[in-house]
């Protein structure tokens, strides 16, 4: 196929991913509804009433029809070692949504996947970009690559938390990684993307807009959506290493520093409440409502509000790290995270001063009422 007949099987392939997913989610919610599969509300959620969690069967279809469909299958030689990485991903996640899962065994799963792909497939950071000057050899490229798959993965399941958010992370993130791939002349990730922003936008339809069909994406689709993105993270740092990729129409020389803004959501928020909860003495895997998302809830921001918002920070860093893609990697790094972590903490903060204020208002009614007592 020549490239103009590429270019065009990139609508196509978001057209027939939206389609299928959008189609199939009400056959999936009255099989949820006939055998009882709603995710309950309680402490760990911010929902109050019972909803469906099977929307991530519905992404998996919709993606892994498509992708099959319209990939190259022999541009991508990683495909192979891909989809049985995939299915691994959807197996433990579509089990933690019907029987629940052990937090040990989903790990354990998301570390086997990873091994597939980075070990099998070769799919692995080798390159470090000049950070510290530091080179990297085969057995700490592969731990790197499977924790930073892991890390990546888990990064998406958290930020699940309220309607819209994943997906709209997702997209975002999948979107910026796709557009340097092609203009590049690559355009097996960008199909590949637009297969996922289809299968997202068509379950957005049902997460954030219908009030009778409503339905989370559950473990299997925050656990699949982490598992692509931290593939297509890891491949997007190898094609921009100049000296294995002269002839790119665009270069880049802090690659990694640039899928970290483009990342950054996951990514700092994973990384602030890990530490968070050591700090308290916590498992980082216990559950809590101490993510930037519920802080903003409690702020008195709604599901989209706060899905937008932090949305729209995602797309300024995506704007910053491509602007200062060759400030050089540990600069880049250093500001993306510091920068990341000071607006992750200003909803704490508001927060914080919101609940002063609360407080410095009551003890004045109070003290009022006991003078006129």
């Amino acid at each position: 196929m020549n490239d103009y007949t590429i270019k065009l099987l990139i609508p196509f392939a978001s057209i027939i991913s939206f389609f299928m997913v959008f189609f199939s989610i009400p056959t999936i919610l009255r099989v949820a509804h006939q055998k009882n599969l709603f995710d309950e509300p309680g402490k760990r959620t911010v929902h109050k009433v019972r909803i469906p969690t099977l929307g991530g069967l519905a992404i998996f279809i919709g993606f892994l029809f498509t992708y099959s469909l319209f990939v190259d299958w022999f541009e991508f030689t990683k495909i192979p070692f891909l989809i049985p990485s995939l299915l691994i991903i959807f197996g433990i996640g579509i089990k933690d949504d019907i029987l629940v899962t052990a937090p040990v065994l989903k790990l354990l799963g998301q570390i086997i996947a990873s091994l597939i792909i980075v070990g099998m497939g070769d799919l692995r950071i080798t390159d470090l970009h000049g950070f510290f000057g530091l080179e990297i050899n085969y057995l700490g490229s592969v731990v790197l690559s499977v924790f930073l798959m892991v890390f990546i993965i888990n990064g998406f399941n958290l930020i699940d938390g309220i309607d819209g958010l994943a997906a709209i992370t997702g997209i975002i993130t999948i979107v910026s990684f796709g557009i340097w791939f092609y203009i590049n002349g690559n355009y097996h990730i960008p199909i590949m993307g637009a297969a996922l922003v289809g299968g997202l936008l068509a379950f957005s339809y049902y997460n954030v807009f219908s009030k009778h069909q409503k339905i989370f994406m559950g473990d299997t689709g925050s656990l699949m959506l982490g598992f692509l993105l931290a593939v297509v993270a890891i491949h997007f740092s190898e094609f921009t290493i100049t000296k294995d990729h002269p002839f790119h129409k665009y270069t880049m020389n802090s690659g990694p520093a640039v899928a970290l803004a483009i990342l950054v959501v996951p990514v700092i928020d994973t990384t602030r409440v890990f530490f968070l909860r050591i700090s308290q003495g916590k498992s980082p895997f216990t559950a809590d409502k101490n993510h930037i998302h519920h802080r903003m809830l409690a702020l008195g921001f709604s599901h989209i509000q706060t899905s937008l918002i932090i949305g729209g920070i995602n797309i300024a860093f995506v704007i910053l790290g491509y602007s200062l893609r060759n400030l050089g990697m540990l600069k880049l790094t250093l500001l993306i995270l510091i920068l990341g972590l000071f607006i992750a903490y200003v909803p704490s903060l508001f927060l914080y001063l919101k609940r002063k204020d609360v407080v410095k208002r009551l003890n004045s009614i109070n003290k009022h009422k006991t003078l006129l007592d």
